[in-house]
């Protein structure tokens, strides 16, 4: 019988790339949500087997819970859990007005009393979640959740009432942050990124890429990690490179940083891949499972981020 060759997804294999070693760890680790995802992007799928896959997570008041961002177990729905729904609608173009009206509902029902987002709403009490995400009875209002919710809204034109006050906190937010952290910094510019007034939302973030590069938020030199601090709270080891912030050439974020400096993080980037073909979570480890999810999420980001710089991957 003759012999037909490696497979592509076969790791030993010295035709193997960074996609199909990545794409062997998917299969091999990830949830339904994130084999489709990986499909969608890389191998040409449809749209709407991920919409399928991502409704198991989905509720009947609107919202989205169920694990769907694995550091929050559980049924309920949460802020973080929907702002994770958005995300993946918006990237596979399913983003609809129907279902963000849905959404918004949701958002509407769970805001503060500013009409923003809290970051976990009381409602999870009772059910597994990272420690680093603590539960109180009543929540602030949180760029860290509302940012990314309202920008998404905005990047695919959705209007609702809801997104009045809340378009209104993140202004508020993003122009008076002084001193802040990555996690933040990402959430601020997921809202500036596809802010209405671009004219503002510009001048907000050059004024926030000063502030990243004054308070060292970014390693700029990979090599050199030990000089750049960890934010208070964070994993030892949870640095934020340039290309976390901008994760696509159009993001605002691109002007902070000269090109042989995200150069060397595109760099960095493509070699933390590991020899099962995923890239690492760089935030605190607290149980198994979530880790393991979570790592297909940063693989399938990891290789997005690259082709979206016209790296390598095939």
């Amino acid at each position: 019988m003759a012999e037909t060759g490696a497979s592509p997804l076969d790791p030993t294999s010295q035709a193997s790339t960074p996609l199909a070693r990545a794409e062997r760890f998917v299969w091999l680790t990830a949830r339904v949500l994130e084999q489709r995802l990986f499909a969608h992007h890389f191998r040409g799928g449809g749209a709407e087997p991920v919409e399928t896959a991502l409704d198991a997570y989905r509720n009947e008041d609107g919202g989205y819970g169920h694990g769907l961002e694995p550091d929050l177990r559980g049924p309920v729905s949460q802020p973080l859990h929907t702002a994770h729904a958005l995300r993946v609608l918006d990237s596979v173009g399913r983003c609809t007005v129907r279902r963000a009206e849905q959404v918004c509902r949701y958002l509407t029902s769970v805001s503060t009393a500013e009409g923003a987002l809290p970051a976990i709403h009381p409602s999870q009490r009772g059910y597994p979640a990272a420690p680093f995400v603590p539960v109180v009875d009543d929540p602030p209002s949180e760029l860290l959740a509302t940012g990314p919710v309202v920008g998404l809204l905005h990047r695919n034109e959705v209007w609702h009432a809801w997104l009045f006050r809340a378009t209104d906190f993140c202004w508020q937010a993003v122009e008076s942050l002084e001193k802040s952290h990555p996690y933040e910094i990402q959430a601020a510019l997921a809202f500036l990124d596809s802010a209405p007034d671009r004219p503002r939302a510009q001048a907000a973030a050059d004024r926030l890429g000063r502030l990243v590069r004054e308070q060292r938020l970014a390693v700029l030199d990979p090599g050199d990690l030990e000089s750049y601090p960890v934010a208070p709270g964070y994993a030892p080891g949870e640095h934020h490179f340039p290309h976390d912030y901008a994760r696509t050439p159009c993001s605002l974020a691109r002007a902070w940083f000269t090109d042989e400096e995200m150069a060397r993080s595109l760099d960095h980037l493509a070699a933390e891949q590991r020899k099962d073909g995923g890239w690492p979570i760089r935030w605190r480890r607290w149980a198994p499972a979530p880790a393991l999810e979570a790592r297909s999420m940063v693989t399938i980001t990891a290789l997005r981020t690259l082709q979206a710089y016209a790296r390598p991957i095939s």
